[in-house]
């Protein structure tokens, strides 16, 4: 005999699970507030703790995780579907009530582990940057800039070559916590170890070089990256993890990294900032810039192009792309996956010392 008494506290505990994550998915917040108690205040210990332990561990907690919950749905569905008596309405009920209280814990979840990043001040808010936008000038200009450092890096960074594994990186690593340093007064981010995964194929089929698991902060790489590109694509993942999840910012963070790494980082993103300068000019304007490039910074260059082809698969990158940029609008990201370009301005219109290091509001820190 089934104990109502019983039910009716778990009853009302899924009521308020779901109502609380519709309320955290529409209700406003206040970016200061995020600021100050989630981004800057738990959020960098947690990170500290969940990237270590999964530095520890060669496979990715995100295989594990998408396992087990597959199976547990698939389960679930199939004790609910499966034929045999008359209750199936019943079950379907339930295994219905069970996946939406079960998503609403996800949310949940990755809103406290790294969602609220999103929802936190602005890269304006802690530099000195310029508010008007910049011209197609200074962007040509920059890409001439990208084309230049490229062409004088080039021999040097690969007579050096590319450290392995990257994120061991000591000079990649030093850079990361100054730029940290330069950007907030919350402790530093430790850098993850960039992981296989079971979904490398995915990536391969839609040109995604990387991603952070938000559920347990930690970094997983597309297989097929070549040397070059590692570099910048760790440090851009590494700012993911230092809390920067705005993709023009995380590019930002990531180009600075680089620039303050040695020779063969710097070269890396550099080729970074030619594409995403590229990719924000018209075809006269991007045949000018091109025309400036070297043959070995060219070389590269096409050897991403042809990388990239080889893995692609056209309809599934599109609707994959589409998804993501329906997921950036929906964490109030309102330009989606335009904002990658984004970084083009904020290197433009941001003041640098020396040695590109960015200038800090003197008055960016949070209030309460």
């Amino acid at each position: 005999m089934i104990d109502r008494r019983a039910i009716l506290p778990r009853r009302w505990f899924e009521i308020v699970v779901v109502l609380v994550s519709v309320m955290a998915a529409f209700v406003p917040t206040s970016p200061r507030i995020v600021e100050r108690w989630f981004a800057t205040g738990a959020y960098p210990r947690v990170q500290r703790v969940l990237t270590s332990a999964s530095n520890v561990l060669p496979v990715p907690w995100l295989d594990l995780l998408s396992t087990g919950a597959l199976l547990w749905l698939a389960w679930t569905w199939w004790r609910a579907l499966r034929p045999g008596d008359d209750r199936r309405v019943t079950r379907v009920a339930a295994a219905t009530r069970r996946t939406v209280v079960s998503a609403a814990c996800v949310y949940l979840a990755f809103l406290l582990l790294w969602g609220f990043n999103y929802r936190r001040l602005p890269m304006a808010s802690r530099l000195e940057i310029g508010a008007n936008p910049p011209s197609t000038e200074e962007v040509v200009k920059l890409g001439l800039i990208a084309t230049e450092r490229a062409n004088t890096l080039h021999a040097r960074a690969h007579l050096a070559g590319w450290r392995e594994p990257v994120w061991r990186d000591e000079a990649l690593q030093r850079s990361y916590r100054n730029v940290q340093a330069r950007l907030t007064d919350a402790p530093d981010a430790v850098p993850g170890r960039l992981k296989r995964t079971l979904f490398g194929a995915f990536l391969r089929w839609t040109s995604v070089d990387g991603m952070v698991n938000p559920f347990g902060l930690e970094v997983l790489a597309n297989p097929d990256l070549l040397p070059f590109e590692r570099p910048f694509v760790t440090a851009h993942e590494w700012a993911h993890l230092a809390g920067y999840a705005h993709e023009a910012e995380a590019n930002f963070v990531g180009w600075l990294t680089c620039m303050g790494a040695d020779e063969p980082a710097q070269y890396s993103g550099w080729l970074f900032l030619y594409w995403q300068v590229a990719g924000e000019l018209n075809a006269k304007e991007r045949e000018q810039v091109a025309a400036t490039l070297a043959d070995g910074p060219r070389r590269d260059l096409a050897a991403v192009a042809s990388r990239l082809r080889r893995g692609d698969l056209p309809m599934l990158r599109r609707a994959s792309w589409a998804m993501y940029d329906r997921y950036l609008k929906a964490n109030r990201v309102e330009a989606g996956i335009r904002s990658y370009g984004a970084v083009v301005t904020l290197i433009l219109r941001a003041r640098f010392e020396d040695d590109w290091r960015p200038v800090r509001r003197a008055f960016a820190a949070p209030g309460p």
